[in-house]
């Protein structure tokens, strides 16, 4: 069956991706890295993408740009400008250099948007099992809802619970549409998103796989 490329949501000049021909900064010098001396970084976010850093080689500071990245959306609710001169200023980074990582990938947010994200896998394996249906359910569901991002996403890589979700980075599923209000219901009072259908939670072979990666 033969797909209409109007049927396909599209953004500013025809782009899938939102932003993605939003302008640079040009008053900004894409070389400089911000002064320690004059740069406030919070002492626990000092210490969190530090941590990050010393799990790679000496001079690989770079390395560490998508955990730090992932700290500062945790700690701010996105990307913000400030939070990217901090992280650039503890790994030693223009912020263009982390800017153009934050831009690349969609799950890094650079704009203001809602603290809840939930992200319905849309690729073949969740697709053939009903994720379209999922998707939709779950935007008709959360259509007012002040705090909850809802958006499809091409592949989140857990095929074995499909169709699933990403909700606020904890992968639950194979979900059906009845778990749909369940969920949003949680994320509104502040639980745990279906604790029982949480990918972290299944049965493992491996006795040390719950336990936290040094």
């Amino acid at each position: 069956m033969a797909i209409d490329p109007t049927d396909v949501p599209r953004f500013a000049h025809g782009s899938r991706i939102p932003g993605w021909d939003e302008s640079a900064d040009l008053e900004k010098s894409p070389l400089e890295v911000p002064d320690p001396a004059t740069t406030h970084v919070p002492d626990d976010l000092r210490a969190e993408i530090e941590a990050h850093v010393a799990k790679y080689p000496p001079d690989h500071s770079r390395s560490a740009t998508i955990p730090a990245l992932w700290a500062i959306q945790r700690r701010y609710g996105w990307c913000t400008p400030e939070g990217i001169e901090q992280a650039a200023c503890v790994l030693r980074l223009t912020p263009a250099e982390l800017s153009a990582v934050a831009t690349f990938y969609d799950m890094l947010d650079t704009s203001p948007t809602e603290r809840n994200r939930v992200y319905v896998c849309t690729n073949i394996s969740c697709s053939l099992r009903g994720a379209d249906e999922l998707l939709e359910t779950f935007r008709e569901h959360a259509e007012g809802e002040p705090d909850v991002h809802v958006r499809g996403f091409e592949c989140l890589g857990a095929c074995d619970i499909a169709p699933m979700a990403s909700v606020n980075g904890t992968y639950v599923g194979p979900l059906d549409a009845d778990d749909v209000p369940t969920l949003l219901r949680q994320l509104r009072d502040g639980e745990e998103p279906l604790p029982e259908k949480q990918l972290a939670r299944r049965p493992s072979a491996d006795p040390k796989a719950r336990e936290p990666q040094s």
